[in-house]
């Protein structure tokens, strides 16, 4: 903390959190309260933008378990949201460094990189509505207001330049260490879903606003073919921007935690992802399942 208020409010006008009037004071700025503020319901227009979450029981929005309406500005509420969340979440025992330790179902990287995108890139300019996050027993739904930048399109959004309505609460969010600009926050949550065995990231583009789900474990067997291509697609594009610049049959069996057994049936998903132009063979000439190595179509 800076030694003295002159400081301190010398690194607010720094950070567009206050501006000066007239020389007789400063006024707090639409960024000073959604990053700072204790109470958002206390400034006129933000009310309604601060982050909300619904817990149900069930699959469904029939029975409503528990909800809250946050207050905190976004900077200094974040920790306490991500903390809340592990506490509703069902957990599992992992061991970690020889101890056993709860960990929640999804991993905590993605739901923080998710939840900072919904605050980040939610269109301010549409009243009455924020970013929610809906928790269902075998999901979590991401939403904030807004559709996505004319430039951007849903296949492309992992590892693609950032691109942000709202460039000085990205900017900040980035010096308060709650996300990135670098374009690898959607690559980080991909990598943990893969880790943990879940179903594919699901983007989803509203009338009016945007979604983003999570799903809990399922088994490669229980997952629609749909859910199957699109985390063929997914782990294409992981495995393109890594050392090994593709994906093969043995590395997505790895994704789904199959064994050598799952082979064909693998090489089935690969064909059927083919055929619909979300890969494509990174060497057409290579006539061989086992070795080939695969790439997103746009590459």
């Amino acid at each position: 903390m800076p030694g003295d208020k002159l400081e301190i409010i010398s690194w607010m006008k720094d950070e567009k959190m206050v501006a000066k009037v007239n020389g007789d004071g400063y006024y707090i700025t639409n960024i000073g309260a959604l990053a700072s503020a204790y109470n958002l319901k206390e400034f006129d227009g933000l009310a309604r933008k601060a982050i909300r979450v619904i817990k149900y029981k069930g699959k469904n929005k029939l029975n409503t378990e528990r909800e809250f309406d946050g207050q905190k500005g976004y900077a200094i509420g974040f920790g306490g949201l991500i903390n809340f969340l592990k506490a509703m979440l069902p957990a599992s025992e992992i061991i970690k460094d020889a101890l056993r330790v709860q960990s929640t179902v999804y991993p905590e990287i993605s739901l923080r990189e998710l939840i900072a995108n919904a605050l980040i890139h939610q269109d301010f300019t549409i009243r009455g509505s924020g970013s929610m996050i809906e928790i269902f027993d075998d999901r979590i739904e991401i939403s904030n207001p807004g559709k996505l930048l004319p430039s951007k399109s849903i296949d492309r959004l992992i590892r693609t330049t950032p691109e942000s309505r709202n460039e000085i609460l990205a900017s900040a969010f980035r010096r308060f260490n709650i996300c990135e600009e670098r374009g690898s926050g959607l690559e980080k949550t991909i990598t943990a879903i893969e880790l943990f065995g879940l179903p594919p990231v699901k983007f989803e583009e509203h009338e009016n606003s945007f979604r983003v789900t999570i799903y809990s474990p399922r088994k490669f067997a229980l997952m629609s073919k749909n859910e199957r291509i699109e985390a063929c697609y997914q782990h294409s594009i992981i495995k393109y921007y890594s050392e090994d610049g593709g994906f093969t049959n043995k590395s997505l069996r790895e994704r789904f935690k199959l064994g050598d057994k799952y082979r064909s049936q693998i090489s089935r998903l690969i064909k059927d992802t083919i055929e619909i132009q979300k890969i494509k063979p990174k060497d057409s000439g290579n006539l061989s399942d086992r070795y080939s190595i695969y790439i997103p179509y746009w590459a």
